[in-house]
């Protein structure tokens, strides 16, 4: 995890590289490791233990399970600008799917939890829908702002923080929008049904 922190980059991270840093032979790192990507997967499941931990924090905080829905999106994008190197291993490249790859933990740890977040959700009616599908949906805004983010620092973003609440806002008040508007209406019923939100 230091290596990938100091150096940006996972190529960095060989096996012979973290023997040197810990201060053991190259062989002993294969009594716990069978090879780099099983490194690589170690270091991934530390860091999405780390975003799990950071989710419920935000959550706890929150006034009802929607806005710990919106607490847990901020969190999630801010965890990946801090830790982009982290976030593009686990997040961004492909992961050989095993029993206990970091894929698995995704699906044990941080996910479930907004799964849990979302199910609260439609149990008090502001969302409707199956909980797994509606998490994935935020998954997928939570995790497209934090990718451009970090893949692309040099756009002319807007103030971030505002930009991240904003976007996550937008999924999930268009997620709860979506389950009483008929969007295949005409655009004028639509507007006129939007503008009675107001």
């Amino acid at each position: 995890m230091e290596l990938l922190t100091e150096t940006g980059d996972e190529s960095a991270v060989s096996v012979r590289a973290v023997a040197q840093r810990v201060g053991v032979s190259v062989p002993s790192i294969y009594l716990h490791f069978a090879d780099k990507r099983a490194l690589i997967d170690a270091v991934c499941g530390e860091v999405f233990e780390a975003l799990h931990q950071r989710l419920r924090a935000a959550a706890e905080q929150a006034e009802d399970p929607f806005a710990a829905l919106r607490a847990q999106g901020n969190a999630y994008v801010h965890f990946a600008l801090e830790n982009p190197e982290h976030y593009r291993v686990v997040m961004m490249q492909a992961h050989e799917p095993a029993q206990e790859s970091v894929d698995s933990v995704v699906a044990s740890g941080a996910f479930a939890y907004l799964v849990s977040t979302v199910q609260e959700c439609v149990d008090i009616g502001v969302l409707e829908g199956e909980a797994v599908e509606l998490a994935l949906g935020l998954w997928a805004a939570a995790h497209g702002v934090a990718a451009l983010l970090v893949a692309k620092p040099y756009f002319p973003w807007p103030e971030v923080d505002a930009f991240v609440d904003r976007t996550i806002c937008m999924a999930g008040l268009g997620l709860a929008a979506a389950a009483r508007v008929d969007s295949s209406a005409p655009l004028g019923d639509l507007q006129e049904r939007l503008d009675r939100l107001r």
